[in-house]
């Protein structure tokens, strides 16, 4: 089967010229010979049928581009509008707009997105669109319908918050399992793929910016070779933070211990992210952070977050928020609390 995009092609011979001598397609078909009606370029892996009869909409064509471009639009004699985009485009970066989040497990819509996964918005005015959280989840479990993809991101983190899942990563050997506790790094542009899950599996993925490309990658089968697990990715590297071989240390507040994920060492500083707990109840000293992102959720207990002097917010568990930097807060865990906390700092 071939598949072909179908142009009014009126006026035919001005239509035909800017197609093969400006952008570079190749005639593969002209019916009929004597009076051309109907003509088939290709280029650029697309197949087009510039049709002189046809009326209608002129479409729009995108064409990458890998050289600098002298124009990002031109107008073909049909009427087509052809765009021409960067090829690599680089990784826009939005201005900070920080903002007090409050996430309600409760609250909020459950959307369906890439491979069947629910995702729940856990930033909704995405800080200016600098950030996102979600919460995925995969109810039934399974093999999930997924295939190699990457995304262009700055910064990208999932943290496993229940059951497990197996996953396989570029350059990183076999498939391997990811359970409740432990965190992944994905470095920008890294290949990746989920296989499969246990019933009720749920994430937190973390990312920089809000808005960003996911691609999928048709010619690469994973796992692939050679084996390289210190591979550079636009600076980071990838990690895979087990929580079962973790160790527990002190956090900025006593009566609370931290186990980091070194997210750090292989992100360069961009970002750590860490699992705090408290085994009986206390309140944190007052603290104010100068990074872009502190984002908090709560993985199990419960706690009473104070902020800006007004009255104190009680969250239980899947409930997050979000401290814009320099204004000054605390709270009081519970017994047995535990916290999921995500940092940025500033560039």
């Amino acid at each position: 089967m071939i598949a072909e995009v179908v142009l009014p092609g009126s006026p035919l011979g001005e239509t035909l010229a800017f197609f093969t001598e400006i952008l570079g397609f190749r005639v593969a078909s002209v019916t009929p010979a004597e009076d051309p009606a109907v003509v088939v370029v290709v280029g650029h892996g697309l197949r087009v049928r510039l049709d002189r009869e046809m009326t209608g909409a002129p479409g729009v064509l995108r064409i990458t581009c890998r050289e600098p471009l002298d124009s990002a639009e031109r107008i073909a004699p049909n009427g087509t509008r052809i765009d021409f985009v960067a090829a690599d485009p680089a990784i826009v970066l939005p201005p900070l707009r920080s903002s007090l989040v409050i996430g309600r497990c409760t609250g909020g819509e459950w959307k369906v997105g890439r491979a069947g996964m629910r995702y729940r918005d856990l930033i909704p005015d995405r800080q200016g669109g600098r950030f996102s959280a979600s919460h995925i989840q995969i109810p039934g479990g399974g093999p999930v319908p997924d295939y190699v993809h990457y995304h262009r991101v700055r910064f990208q983190m999932i943290f496993c918050y229940k059951g497990w899942a197996r996953l396989v990563y570029e350059d990183q050997g076999p498939a391997f399992v990811v359970q409740a506790g432990d965190c992944i790094l994905q470095p920008p542009e890294i290949r990746h793929r989920v296989l499969e899950s246990s019933p009720g599996f749920e994430a937190i993925e973390v990312n920089s910016p809000a808005h960003h490309e996911t691609l999928a990658d048709l010619d690469l089968t994973l796992p692939n070779e050679p084996l390289r697990p210190d591979r550079d990715f636009s600076g980071q590297s990838f990690l895979h933070h087990r929580a079962a071989a973790a160790e527990w240390g002190p956090w900025r507040s006593a009566g609370f211990e931290a186990r980091a994920f070194g997210i750090a060492q292989h992100a360069a500083s961009l970002g750590e992210a860490r699992v705090v707990r408290c085994s009986k109840p206390q309140r944190t000293e007052e603290y104010q952070h100068d990074g872009e992102l502190l984002f908090t959720l709560v993985l199990a207990g419960t706690l009473a977050l104070d902020h800006a002097g007004k009255p104190s917010i009680e969250l239980t568990e899947g409930d997050s928020f979000v401290i814009p930097p320099h204004e000054p807060f605390s709270f009081s865990a519970a017994r047995n609390t535990e916290l999921l906390e995500v940092t940025l700092p500033s560039p």
